[in-house]
């Protein structure tokens, strides 16, 4: 692995139709690396123009060649997206690295090959899901039979968000192709590197204008907004925050266009006393801290069985002290800063929080000591609370940072009552190696995904999504046909 995020440098653009431009709004706000404070380059700011372009290139696409393209044929040109992305990897895992400033271990195992998997994937789904056949009797006797067609839901507006950028923009950019829409993306304002550069490649293997397109902005009053506020749009997917769903969910009304939100979550781990403390340790490491604690399907909440309390407390501590801080070039680094300098302070917020609601601070709770130019980031502490009460801000509220508060239970039922007493349902973990007890208990959790010994171990063909407060709709393998297609069902009397 060889990349420069020196080299990576470099000014963002729209994509529209297939051309790269700075739009005509004439605002542009700079890109920050996280890493150390420093200026990326410039972005620009999208306005109703460039949305209004964008979205007019892909209706414009849909009634073009792309609208006219088979399967087989959209499958091969995803396919050379997906190699061409993997040919220029050391590209998209510098900008991946400069925009979120996570450790390139992690983003070239995560981030950038699951974003290029994303492409092929969808179109083997595509390629394999029949649709439904019914013979039904009709009174003459000769019956009628129904079949379904499934056709393009249309122009797909994607907003995708900062954590893991590629990643879930081609999670929703992939089916949605596949299946044979065109897109709109407006990519996190904080990272809008990998994007800009997935047009070039679109071009390069002659995907046809107007075919992806994407506009850079903010959410409110920008590029965001406008967006879904467009007449020219047939379907919205969005993976952000609760709030902001639901503020997606008022503009996706007018139309009443189909949404697919995956929003936040304060998701719960559930440690018993006859655990794998080796495995349950390693897991919850991740699931606390990886990506430093900025997933949707992070641990924020942890319940331990109370006779091996203690014990995981301790073992906990040992593992966030022994994380090591570090630029992405930096191989033995495995905990990056967070994405901005506004987001540390909302993290640094929450853990004033909680030591004003009265916690004991197992480790961390502040800000660490980088050296030369890392001072500049947006770098804290992995931390670990214990003694809150349960209505504790902190215990509820989603925080997206590397902290994670530990609280005893004593039996199965309580722990399964403090796993659900929250609005979020997007992911729990489960730790025994009672096989019983492991079914038993993952039938009762709230959530979309429930993971039993492990974490983050994903068959893309399965249902994602949240429960409650955490969102609508599932995606992956045929789950994701159901929002970026729609069903004609075709009755022919015989």
């Amino acid at each position: 692995m060889t990349f420069s995020l020196s080299a990576a440098r470099r000014d963002a653009a729209h994509f529209i139709d297939g051309a790269f431009t700075q739009g005509g709004t004439g605002k542009f706000y700079d890109n920050i690396c996280p890493v150390d404070g420093s200026r990326i380059g410039a972005v620009p700011e999208g306005g109703r123009a460039e949305i209004d372009a964008a979205v007019k290139a892909a209706r414009a696409a849909l009634d073009g060649p792309w609208g006219r393209m088979s399967l087989n044929e959209r499958s091969a040109l995803l396919g050379k997206v997906a190699a061409e992305i993997n040919r220029r990897f050391d590209e998209f895992l510098a900008a991946e690295c400069l925009d979120t400033g996570k450790p390139a271990s992690l983003a070239s195992h995560i981030d950038i090959p699951r974003g290029a998997a994303n492409f092929t994937m969808f179109t083997d789904v595509a390629k394999t899901v029949s649709t439904e056949c019914f013979t039904t009797p009709t009174p003459d006797g000769n019956g009628a039979m129904n079949y379904a067609l499934r056709r393009p839901r249309g122009v797909i507006a994607v907003i995708s968000p900062w954590n893991l950028p590629l990643l879930l923009m081609t999670w929703k950019v992939g089916p949605a192709l596949a299946l044979g829409n065109t897109v709109v993306v407006k990519p996190s304002e904080a990272t809008p590197l990998t994007a800009t550069l997935l047009g070039e490649v679109m071009n390069s293997v002659g995907v046809p204008k107007g075919v992806y397109n994407v506009v850079h902005g903010f959410g409110g009053n920008s590029a965001g907004e406008f967006l879904t506020q467009h007449p020219g749009v047939n379907g919205i997917t969005f993976t952000g925050s609760t709030r902001s769903g639901e503020a997606l969910m008022r503009e996706a009304a007018r139309g009443v266009r189909p949404v697919s939100l995956e929003l936040g979550g304060k998701n719960p781990a559930l440690v018993f006393a006859d655990a794998d403390l080796d495995k349950a340790i390693e897991g919850t490491m991740r699931s606390a801290f990886a990506n430093c604690g900025q997933v949707c399907l992070g641990t924020e909440r942890i319940y331990v069985e109370r006779p091996v309390f203690d014990e995981f407390v301790a073992r906990l501590k040992l593992g966030a002290e022994g994380l090591k801080f570090g630029s992405p070039e930096d191989p033995a680094a495995n905990l990056g800063p967070l994405v901005s300098e506004q987001h540390r302070k909302k993290v640094l917020s929450y853990y004033a929080r909680a030591v004003a609601e009265g916690a004991t601070i197992i480790t961390g709770g502040g800000v660490p000591d980088m050296p030369g130019e890392l001072a500049g980031g947006a770098w804290v502490q992995p931390t670990i609370w214990t003694g809150l009460p349960d209505d504790a801000s902190v215990v509820n509220e989603e925080i997206f940072g590397p902290c994670c508060h530990i609280r005893p239970f004593d039996t199965e039922e309580e722990a399964i009552r403090l796993a659900n007493a929250t609005p979020y349902g997007l992911a729990a973990s489960v730790w025994t190696e009672n096989l019983s007890r492991a079914h038993r208990v993952a039938a009762r959790m709230e959530v979309g995904i429930c993971w039993v010994n492990s974490w983050f171990l994903r068959d893309l063909r399965t249902a994602f999504g949240g429960a409650k407060a955490s969102g609508i709709g599932r995606e992956g393998g045929v789950h994701s046909l159901e929002f970026y297609t729609e069903i004609t069902n075709v009755c022919v009397k015989l």
